[in-house]
């Protein structure tokens, strides 16, 4: 009887284990949602070439302007695509390093072979950053007004006397005539003088 009980109990024990450790193989083997539908998309054949002959970048969404690079491709990679931006210029891949697991390359610098690829509706843009803002008064602080002067007057220059030449070459020329004729008067007064006295003696 002891070893009826002994036996059963170690069978249901035994039972019970392998239920426990195929439930949890089970478990272990079935696919999430998430890696079906990864599986599924991978599955789907359509794949994305990098042909440029450099690395391009992977962005967070299909625009230069309003996402940011999530990482880098070397020219030959090979990565699932998953859709198109509206415009046909972008393609969605699968990219581990972006935020998600999902990026965007210029479709210019791919090739997309394997299928079609439906178009997929862009991701929001991230919040633009914040503008600083200048405290008005602070910035009165260092705003200075100049102080008004008034401009000195205007004193007009003394009148300009023009400087009177007298010419010395007249006054010396006229000097030399007078002189000429005193000496000429001189010499007539001794000659007569001279005569005189002669015409005394006879």
């Amino acid at each position: 009887m002891y070893i009826h009980v002994y036996v059963m109990k170690h069978f249901w024990f035994k039972f019970l284990g392998m239920i426990l450790a195929g439930f949890a193989i089970s478990v272990a083997a079935f696919p999430s949602q998430g890696q079906v539908r990864a599986s599924g998309e991978a599955q789907s054949g359509v794949v994305v070439t990098v042909t440029y002959s450099e690395p391009i970048n992977v962005r967070g969404g299909p625009s230069t302007v309003y996402y940011p690079i999530v990482g880098q491709v070397s020219p030959g990679d090979v990565l699932p695509a998953l859709g198109v931006s509206p415009g046909n210029e972008w393609v969605q891949v699968s990219f581990p390093g972006a935020p998600g697991g999902v990026g965007w390359v210029y479709a210019a610098y791919v090739t997309v072979s394997g299928g079609e690829l439906r178009v997929v509706e862009p991701p929001p843009t991230p919040t633009p950053l914040a503008t600083a803002t200048i405290n008005p008064t602070f910035a009165a602080a260092f705003i200075s007004h100049p102080t008004e002067t008034r401009m000195p007057t205007f004193t007009p220059p003394p009148p300009l006397t023009a400087p009177h030449y007298t010419d010395e070459s007249a006054q010396r020329s006229g000097g030399l005539a007078s002189g000429a004729v005193a000496l000429s008067l001189l010499v007539v007064a001794i000659v007569i003088y001279l005569i005189s006295l002669a015409i005394s003696r006879r």
